[in-house]
């Protein structure tokens, strides 16, 4: 059974720092593409960003400089380090797990909530 279990949600203020895990059991964690995800009220999905199995990066525009994600394969773990919050990071954050082109294999969290407010 795959399970991907976020921690680390929670308020912060604008300006603060937050780091998101997930810890991911029941898939060989190394050959996955493992990306964090944010859904904000009213609003798609969108990716935050990526970390493939080589350890190559990938950012959303909007938190380019802010959010820097890791991961440890030794643990099955993926992070997000979030640094100067603002407001509009506010959502539910999630971790997700892909693998495969043709055939895709596709993991979900069940999201963490992180609020960003004064």
């Amino acid at each position: 059974q795959v399970q991907l279990v976020e921690s680390g949600g929670g308020l912060a203020q604008p300006g603060g720092s937050l780091r998101l895990s997930c810890a991911a059991s029941g898939i060989t964690f190394s050959t996955y593409t493992m990306n964090w995800y944010r859904q904000a009220p009213g609003k798609q999905r969108e990716l935050v960003a990526s970390i493939t199995t080589g350890g190559s990066t990938n950012y959303a525009d909007s938190v380019k400089g802010r959010f820097t994600i890791s991961r440890d394969n030794a643990k099955n773990t993926v992070y997000v380090q979030m640094d100067s919050l603002k407001p509009e990071d506010t959502a539910v954050y999630y971790c997700n797990a892909r693998r495969g082109l043709s055939i895709v294999l596709e993991y979900w969290g069940q999201g963490t909530q992180v609020t960003v407010s004064s």
